[in-house]
């Protein structure tokens, strides 16, 4: 039963993130549990990032031999290089003098090809070694973040199983199932494309911020004027980023719900006709997830190219003034190559964090989401600190009070006795507790006030384990899983115990199922799909029965469970319950009249209060709510079976 107050808001199209912070401190202590892998990965990324940042250094060596060999190769051979310098300014040649004062030449000599080749095979040395590390370093990173969302996707499945019924019926199933695949996914994807490459990247600053200002404290300097540029762009974007991926996650999960519920229940929409609003529907929700997405992804994205703005302003100022050093014999040509280079390895990794940070705006959305999921408050433990001692089915509910929301009461002070062995019948109108009565008993929902007793063991005293255990319920929706008929028959049986094919072929024909099952292409092991596809609702009704029949409970629940089988197979259904039923406690909630007939009781529900109880004749002859109800409901079923 949906509880009242409809389902629960995915929150608005605007929303904040609620907590950026929390959700991406508690993320990084779960991928603190990977130390090892971690340090790893840090201690290599640190070696090849070190190795990385030498490499446009030895690189200026090899320029600086070139061009040595160049200036020393057009001059009279036999002279120093200090009395060439001292010619040029006699003849007032002072900034070519400046700049070979600068450069390790040797007059009359050449290139020397040999010094080159080593300096270059060192380098290849070097860029080799950075990318054999670099992919270790790869490697620990992507085994560190899959086994953390491994990790959390069984923790969110986990958290799944120890949430109450009433936490599903607030949430829309196709929102909790996008939480539960697209958001872990998202998060994975997140981690692989930013964790590692962002602490390269922050390395990489250090690392070339130390080599610049080692070759050039003042280029060092002009290259940082840039950087508040940086990060006010980065924050600026970041800012109107983050706020659009939370809605683009919360539109995802809102589509998805509605996707989910238009495919299950594709054929009622057909039948009433509402395949155009359905669409229409959609057409809404698509929408709005376009436009949170493409606002989300073009804030984040003009982050490159405002990025690469500010990098070429940084490169003009750096070749400007290391033009000028050099030409004052400052600075050699290599070292003002090696700082070009510098000063790109420097604007690049700025340019990643940046991007990167939009890139964890939109993980952390989903881990947010996540977090949320496995905060909600579960249903409280239940161990079992009293045990019948002999579970015989007689159930007594003692002023049992519930209500969904605290302010509206749905039952009040109702009491029930049920002897071993009886069938009781609940009906009354929609909304009189028919169903939610079933659910306190099954401990789906608390009760909050009266108590629920199980020969002389109040259920609650009981784990709930073992109270599902003593108990067989088929729902009016049928549900089976993707697999063979018989896998699905024999999932009935208690957790853990093998069940032979005889005992499925006994449990079908219990239900009348076996007739139809054997008719199919593959009998029991026919392949049907989560939706049943390939036989009738009728029959997966029969299905689920005989799973409930396989699990031999002591007490049978019945939630309206003939309302899909036509009237010949009920009355089968009828005489193999009867049979079933024998020793059993059991409970039926339905509106088919053969089954209000043969109960022992019937109790009328009306507001959460049982108004009459009874037998058929009784209650007829007492012409009070049943009789109004079986005028309304019952009478023209009643010609149909007679």
């Amino acid at each position: 039963m949906m509880a009242p107050g409809g389902m629960m808001g995915a929150g608005g199209p605007g929303s904040r993130s609620n907590d950026f912070k929390g959700s991406f401190r508690r993320l990084l202590r779960r991928l603190s549990v990977e130390r090892t892998a971690l340090w790893v990965m840090l201690v290599t990324c640190v070696l090849s990032v070190a190795l990385g940042v030498v490499g446009p250094l030895i690189l200026g060596w090899a320029t600086d031999l070139v061009f040595a060999g160049v200036v020393g190769r057009g001059m009279e051979e036999g002279r120093s290089k200090e009395e060439v310098v001292a010619a040029l300014r006699e003849k007032g040649d002072d900034g070519l003098a400046d700049m070979l004062s600068g450069v390790a030449f040797t007059p009359g000599r050449g290139i020397d090809f040999g010094a080159v080749g080593e300096v270059l095979l060192l380098a290849l040395a070097v860029y080799a070694a950075a990318g054999l590390l670099m992919l270790v370093s790869t490697r620990m990173s992507i085994n560190a973040i899959n086994r953390t969302v491994h990790r959390l996707r069984e923790d969110v499945q986990a958290k799944l199983e120890r949430l109450p019924l009433s936490y599903f019926d607030r949430q829309q199933r196709g929102e909790v199932l996008s939480r539960a695949t697209n958001d872990i996914d998202n998060i994975g994807q997140t981690m692989q494309q930013s964790m590692g490459q962002l602490i390269n990247s922050l390395l990489t600053i250090v690392g070339v911020l130390v080599m610049m200002f080692w070759i050039s404290p003042l280029l060092a300097l002009v290259a940082l004027v840039t950087v508040p540029l940086s990060v006010v762009v980065a924050a600026w974007v970041g800012k109107r980023s983050q706020p659009q991926f939370v809605r683009q996650w919360k539109a995802t999960g809102r589509l998805n719900a509605h996707v989910e519920e238009m495919y299950s229940g594709h054929a009622l929409v057909k039948v009433f006709g509402r395949q155009e609003e359905a669409a229409r529907e959609f057409r809404e929700q698509n929408e709005e997830l376009y436009e949170a997405g493409f606002r989300a992804q073009f804030n984040s994205g003009i982050m490159q190219p405002l990025m690469f703005f500010v990098s070429n302003l940084n490169y003009v100022l750096v070749a400007v003034v290391g033009g000028l050093r050099v030409a004052s014999g400052t600075l050699s040509i290599g070292d003002v190559q090696a700082f070009i280079q510098y000063s790109r390895q420097f604007s690049m990794p700025l340019t990643q964090v940046a991007s990167m940070a939009n890139l964890l705006q939109s993980g952390v959305a989903s881990a947010e989401r996540i977090f949320e999921l496995l905060d909600a408050e579960e249903q409280p433990q239940s161990p079992a600190l009293d045990r019948p001692a002999e579970v015989r089915g007689a159930v007594s509910l003692e002023k049992v009070a519930f209500r969904y929301e605290p302010d509206k009461p749905l039952i009040e002070d109702l009491s029930l006795t049920v002897e071993p062995g009886q069938t009781v019948a609940i009906v009354g109108p929609t909304g009189a507790g028919k169903t939610t009565l079933v659910n306190l008993l099954m401990r789906f929902y608390e009760v909050t006030g009266g108590r629920i007793v199980l020969d002389g063991v109040d259920v609650a005293r009981m784990s709930r384990e073992e109270l599902r255990s003593s108990i067989g319920m088929v729902l009016q929706d049928t549900w089976l899983f993707g697999g063979t008929i018989a896998e699905n028959i024999a999932y009935g049986a208690p957790a853990g115990r093998e069940v032979t094919r005889e005992e499925i072929e006994a449990a079908a024909r219990a239900a009348h199922a076996d007739r139809f099952i054997r008719t199919l292409p593959d009998g029991y092991d026919t392949v049907i799909d989560d939706e049943g596809g390939g036989v009738s609702a009728g029959e997966k009704q029969l299905i689920t029965i005989a799973r409930a029949f396989l699990s031999d409970p002591v007490i049978l629940v019945l939630d309206e469970a003939t309302s899909s089988v036509d009237t010949r197979t009920e009355v089968l259904i009828q005489k193999a319950m009867a049979r079933l039923a024998h020793g059993r406690t059991t409970f039926v909630i339905a509106h088919r009249l053969s089954t209000i007939r043969d109960a022992d009781v019937i109790l009328v529900m009306e507001n959460g209060a049982i108004v009459e109880q009874g037998t058929h004749e009784g209650l007829l002859a007492a012409k009070g709510a049943y009789a109004r109800l079986y005028s309304a409901q019952f009478a023209k079923a009643v010609a149909e079976v007679d």
